[in-house]
């Protein structure tokens, strides 16, 4: 086993001339804002640092400080999380600064074990916010981090039974010795450089010690068991429109795209919806036809949704009437993409 310092010396180094410039981290000998590495923790969760990013800036513009979002209705927070998914994670976030406004002050906990207190923080984003925003000693474990130390160490055991090896692996490299920059020195190394695939073992500062490397297959690392088949639901939007205005229900607090405005929809289940049983789901007695349909992947689904439109008559329904731009910018994107579908059908 390689010794510690020699890895924490190489990699830091490496980190101070390569780290990323991210809009969330601080510069160099600047100290992190809380809110920021907090905010941009969460968006990462289950998204890519570009896609993250513009989401992260317009957050920060439009609510800068835990306070005003704290302060921010409620509706607001999630048509601007829309598309950045798992929307549980946008009322989490309310819930986490007003929190953070009621019973801390307006101030982050600068440890792990008062972070962990707050509304929708897991282990690891409280041991991000620790490390990263107070230098505290925290094991920072992501998806990057994972693929390091079992690279690193040939970790045999598969995923995701290789969890909480990987993760004794990596507190093992942990000090009190910047613990917010040696956090970020591997996730950085895990994006640029020890990458899912095609991993760049010759510009990588602990490339020597490597035993992945060693073997001449360090992208085989981690190993995987066989995935289970995704499962496949289908359902039935209906597109109800007037003028230049769509009808949209606001979907329950709880569940899949809790909050957020949408399309109404029949359940989404296992087998294709024949017209007849549709019917019975349909929001208003309208002439409906058939516009097409869209496909989406969920992460533990995939989703067949056939659309039919109508044109409305009256002022009909419960619905919250929305202008058709409006409508695709705040909507998620499985019904950004039902609404694109048929307004390219010409309603």
């Amino acid at each position: 086993m390689p010794p510690v310092s020699r890895l924490r010396s190489r990699l830091l180094a490496w980190y101070d001339v390569h780290r990323r410039d991210l809009p969330w981290r601080a510069p160099p000998g600047r100290v992190a804002d809380p809110y920021r590495v907090w905010l941009s923790e969460v968006m990462l969760q289950q998204t890519t640092v570009p896609h993250a990013t513009r989401y992260f800036l317009e957050f920060t513009s439009r609510w800068p400080t835990v306070v005003a979002l704290a302060s921010a209705a409620d509706a607001d927070v999630m048509a601007a999380w829309a598309g950045l998914g798992y929307y549980a994670r946008a009322r989490n976030l309310l819930a986490c600064a007003r929190a953070v406004v009621a019973d801390h002050g307006g101030a982050f906990p600068d440890d792990e074990a008062g972070l962990r207190v707050l509304p929708g923080l897991g282990a690891y984003t409280a041991a991000a916010v620790a490390a990263i925003a107070f230098d505290r000693r925290a094991n920072v474990v992501d998806g990057n981090v994972e693929r390091v130390m079992a690279r690193l160490y040939a970790v045999e055991t598969p995923m995701p039974a290789a969890k909480g090896e990987l993760r004794d692996r990596a507190d093992r490299l942990v000090t009190d010795e910047r613990p917010g920059d040696w956090a970020q020195a591997l996730m950085d190394l895990g994006a640029m450089i020890c990458r899912p695939r095609s991993p760049a073992c010759l510009a990588c500062p602990l490339s020597g010690d490597c035993a992945a490397r060693a073997s001449g297959a360090p992208e085989t690392w981690p190993r995987k068991t066989a995935k289970a088949a995704r499962p496949h639901r289908h359902g039935v939007a209906f597109v109800l429109w007037r003028g230049d205005e769509v009808a949209l229900v606001q979907r329950p607090a709880k569940g899949l795209l809790g909050g957020m405005l949408g399309l109404p929809t029949t359940p989404w289940r296992a087998a294709p919806w024949t017209r007849i049983e549709a019917s019975a789901h349909a929001p208003a007695a309208a002439t409906w036809q058939s516009a097409g349909g869209v496909t989406h992947v969920f992460t533990h689904f995939s989703l067949d949704l056939d659309l039919f439109v109508a044109k409305a008559s009256g002022a009909i329904g419960d619905f919250v009437w929305t202008p058709r731009s409006t409508a695709l910018a705040d909507t998620p994107s499985l019904f950004r993409k039902a609404l694109e579908r048929a307004f390219a059908g010409g309603i």
